[in-house]
């Protein structure tokens, strides 16, 4: 039987039970009506998510087209004898800087000595019948005068004296002959530059049929640095570039920048200054000459680079790349409605970059605003809280394309 007593001795100890709980949510500033389902709970609406927006840029700016390229020297000049021999003399090294008419090589061979000496001593037996044959003209040219002998016999010595003439001046020939042969045996440099490798070593017999020549002297004063554009490369570079025909449009190119093997730009500016006639039916592509001087010396015949060329726009519109997504193989972002809402939309982009933009070529104009960031998060329609960035910082590469790491796709 439950007590008067007792059930008073009950309720104060469930109040008592309670009291801890009311005192810690009092402290714990929740509010009336903020439980479950009521406002400021997990189930009230929360409003439209931030995100980054810009406006498109709009403006001039500065593309870089990057092509792979290869170098030549001015001039490389294989070093190559007419003659056969032994080497005898090698007077520089692998790696030297030569000057034109330095020795290089000499070369071994008795047989073009002797040929010398042979045709030292024709010439001055050939001297000496001449001048036999001119005193016999001589001595009877006055007999025929004073009639004592005919003039038969002067015709005679005197057909003798052009025959001898005519053998010294063989001689002499065959003289010059073996002094060049010999000359040849003494190569020198036809340029400045810097000597290649030396694969024969003094003793080995040359020849000049021989498959390798003897080195190969690179002037590399000025270097050409050759690169390709494709065909529709080449149209673009083309429609971009002013000028009437070819020769004008390469002329108005803006000086050229050259990417070294280990990402440096090259110190110095070139020009672009031919290209070739014809696409190649082989690769399908043209060939492009630009000059470099190398007063440097920093670049050598051989190297590999990148090959950069500012394309100046008047009026272009960029974009961040990282505001675009892909669907079914083609490019979208998601521009901002006046009701700050979402709105996919297609856009079309060149083939070129500049830096960490896109050129725009279709799908957006001035003014327009895009979403920058978080783009996978989006869906078309949705409300989003814009969040405008700074323009100056986002749009850098366009203002400043010296700066940039530019590349071409």
């Amino acid at each position: 039987m439950v007590t008067i007593k007792s059930l008073q001795k009950h309720i104060a100890f469930t109040m008592l039970s309670t009291f801890p709980l009311l005192f810690a949510a009092c402290h714990s500033g929740a509010k009336p009506g903020a439980g479950a389902g009521g406002p400021g709970g997990p189930g009230a609406p929360t409003g439209p998510a931030p995100y980054k927006t810009a406006a498109v840029y709009s403006g001039a700016a500065t593309m870089y087209n990057t092509y792979p390229a290869t170098i030549q020297g001015e001039q490389d000049i294989e070093i190559r004898p007419k003659v056969d021999g032994y080497i005898e003399k090698i007077f520089v090294d692998e790696g030297a800087v030569v000057h034109k008419g330095q020795p290089l090589f000499q070369l071994r061979n008795p047989q073009y000595d002797a040929a010398l000496r042979s045709a030292e001593a024709s010439v001055k037996i050939a001297e000496a019948d001449v001048m036999t044959a001119q005193m016999n003209v001589e001595k009877v040219k006055p007999l025929v005068d004073k009639n004592i002998i005919s003039n038969y016999e002067l015709k005679s010595d005197e057909y003798t004296l052009q025959a001898k003439q005519a053998s010294l001046a063989s001689a002499k020939a065959d003289l010059l002959n073996a002094k060049v042969n010999v000359g040849y045996t003494y190569l020198t440099s036809p340029a400045d530059g810097v000597i290649s490798t030396i694969p024969y070593k003094v003793g080995s017999l040359i020849t000049s049929t021989s498959t390798n020549p003897l080195t190969t002297v690179y002037n590399t004063q000025n270097v050409y640095v050759y690169f390709s554009l494709n065909e529709k490369q080449l149209l673009e570079f083309l429609r971009i570039t002013k000028g009437k025909t070819l020769k004008d449009k390469l002329a108005t190119t803006a000086d050229v920048s050259l990417i070294l093997a280990d990402g440096t730009e090259y110190p110095v500016k070139g020009r672009i200054v031919m290209a070739s006639g014809m696409v190649s039916t082989e690769t399908g592509s043209v060939s492009l000459r630009a000059n470099f001087p190398n007063s440097l010396g920093l670049i050598r015949s051989g190297n590999s680079a990148t090959i950069s060329i500012p394309v100046p726009l008047d009026t272009a519109i960029l974009i961040p790349q990282n505001a675009t997504y892909d669907l079914q193989g083609k490019k979208f972002v998601y521009a901002v409605s006046d009701k700050d809402s979402t709105v996919n939309t297609p856009v079309q982009l060149s083939q070129n970059s500049i830096g960490n933009l896109y050129i725009v070529k279709g799908g957006l104009k001035p003014g327009d605003r895009i979403v920058i960031e978080g783009v996978a998060n989006l869906k078309p329609g949705m409300a989003i809280k814009p969040m405008p960035v700074n323009a100056d910082t986002l749009y850098a590469a366009a203002k400043h394309p010296a700066k940039n790491s530019l590349k071409q796709k």
